[in-house]
């Protein structure tokens, strides 16, 4: 850390100097122009850039596995990379559809070039254009109603219902990976933060908040797969889990209104409701976990499953609350 003197200049500037090093590092220098970004009692400086897109590179030589080549593109795109180059000698033509597809499960991303021996992706969404706020009420809203869907379509033997809620995971998904790079793009941009509107403080609440929206999905299919193993659910048992999924699915819902509250108060009032609700979904589970004994065990297993998934779900509930106590707290 270096410090500088304020001094004033014509009688009414104040100025500072810039550290030499930092300034020589950054190619400042005399006639440079700077920029200033103010976040309450901090002032971020910054070299004023041109607005080009950030691009990237990355040799896909021997990732021929469609979880490896997908995980690499997704890996570019959350890292902020504006113009993503896959590269190799020649690409394969089971390359090019992984990449096709891992393309359009993230939003904004599109192939614009296509060569034998490269792929060129460009994210053609600007970041003042993405709305995070929106991103995660449009997850809260797809995830908890795969919950639901899910939990009928277990105890319904609705197959159809299951393979339509293990679709929707992709939408939680794409929304899970945007909300992912615009938080990066905050962290690395200070201006990024002043066109999406959010302190990054907030935006890191927001992020951690989408990403248990996005486990929340997972277990919504883990219980869609589960569905599809199983014919009819026995009455006795039915209602114990429409039950312990009621009160599972009340925590997140009650944490995300917390989230999203205007008023500080209202915010720690709901945050603090949703982790008392924890101990109400506890004791379903124990109901349940009673219950599934008397059937064999392959059923019995299942609906372990079953119960274990919606416990997490109000586990991420708090953890959200947790997210809405500190959005909600003093700055100190």
């Amino acid at each position: 850390m270096e410090t500088r003197k304020v001094q004033v200049t014509g009688g009414s500037t104040y100025t500072v100097s810039l550290p030499k090093d930092w300034a020589t590092n950054n190619e400042v220098s005399a006639g440079s122009v700077v920029e200033f970004h103010s976040e309450e009692d901090l002032l971020l400086l910054a070299p004023q850039r041109e607005e080009d897109r950030i691009e990237g590179s990355l040799d896909i030589t021997g990732l021929e596995s469609e979880h490896q080549l997908t995980r690499a593109v997704m890996t570019m795109y959350v890292s902020g990379f504006d113009v993503i180059r896959l590269e190799t000698a020649r690409i394969t033509a089971t390359q090019r559809r992984v990449i096709r597809d891992a393309t359009q499960g993230l939003v904004g991303l599109e192939v614009i070039e296509e060569t034998s021996d490269r792929v060129v992706l460009q994210d053609l969404l600007d970041s003042s254009e993405l709305s995070v706020h929106n991103a995660i009420s449009r997850m809260r809203l797809v995830s908890m109603t795969m919950l639901e869907d899910a939990i009928e379509a277990l105890l319904t033997d609705d197959e159809e219902l299951a393979h339509d809620v293990k679709e929707r995971d992709d939408d939680v998904d794409r929304l899970w990976y945007m909300v992912s790079r615009v938080f990066r793009t905050i962290l690395r941009n200070p201006t990024a933060a002043n066109e999406i509107g959010f302190s990054r403080e907030t935006s890191y609440d927001f992020q951690s908040s989408a990403r248990q929206l996005e486990r929340i999905g997972d277990h919504a299919t883990k219980i869609a797969d589960l569905a599809l193993e199983v014919d009819d659910i026995p009455d006795s048992v039915a209602d114990p889990i429409r039950a312990l999924h009621e009160e599972a699915s009340v925590v997140p819902e009650t944490a995300m209104d917390a989230l999203l509250a205007d008023e500080p108060d209202e915010a720690v009032e709901l945050a603090n409701e949703a982790r008392d609700q924890i101990r109400d979904v506890d004791e379903k589970v124990r109901e349940v976990d009673k219950v599934i004994h008397e059937y064999d065990p392959q059923l019995a297993q299942v609906l372990g499953l079953v119960a274990d998934s919606l416990s997490r779900t109000a586990d991420y509930g708090g953890n959200i609350a947790e997210s809405a106590l500190q959005k909600a707290a003093p700055s100190p």
